[in-house]
């Protein structure tokens, strides 16, 4: 059986570099100014999604202390905190999370970037082994990491709310994102147009 290909999508909206992400968790609330100059696609991406509710009642499905935190995969919707951990540990037949996508993907934006830099707090596209394979899937970075500046986009930084990114495990999860300071008028006109509509996966 051969693998499904994905489109890669580009993004309808521009960022116009003044945006921030307000991400409330179970945990409390993370701010994050999104890094629109130097990821325009990753960060239009986010945007669009989680103006769509892609994000609501999704979990965090990795976790590896001082180094990331992962979320954003749609199958983990529905989930409670101790089905995501089993998932995750592979002990739960049918159930992976951290495999989830958008049914698109975009395309890389670290190459030739030197600011592309993963810091404590630094919010980053996750993606599989091929290029350009990210599609909803993000991390925060636990730590300085040079060894990944070269690996993976960095679309935003948090300015508040690292407390609450110390705490945060496999299974919290994301109430709401929130995004402040974008264009709404052409953010809504982004969304009208012919976008792939992203699978969002329902409790059963």
């Amino acid at each position: 059986m051969g693998r499904v290909m994905l489109p890669l999508y580009t993004p309808r909206y521009v960022p116009n570099g003044s945006e921030l992400a307000c991400i409330t968790t179970n945990k409390g609330t993370i701010i994050v100014e999104l890094d629109g100059k130097n990821a325009p696609v990753a960060v239009g991406n986010f945007i669009e999604l989680a103006h769509q509710g892609f994000y609501e009642k999704t979990k965090f499905h990795a976790y590896k202390a001082h180094s990331v935190i992962a979320g954003g995969c749609p199958v983990t919707r529905g989930l409670g905190a101790a089905q995501v951990d089993a998932g995750s540990r592979g002990v739960l037949r049918g159930i992976h999370p951290g495999t989830g996508d958008a049914r698109y993907t975009i395309k890389d934006e670290y190459v030739k970037k030197p600011n592309n830099k993963h810091k404590l707090g630094s919010l980053c596209l996750a993606h599989k082994s091929e290029p350009n394979s990210s599609s909803c899937q993000f991390y925060f970075s636990l730590a300085r990491q040079t060894k990944f500046d070269k690996r993976f986009t960095v679309f935003g930084a948090t300015i508040k709310g690292l407390d609450v990114l110390a705490e945060l495990r496999i299974g919290d999860e994301i109430l709401s994102i929130d995004i402040l300071g974008a264009d709404q008028m052409l953010l809504a006109e982004a969304l009208l147009g012919d976008i792939p509509v992203p699978f969002v996966a329902t409790s059963a």
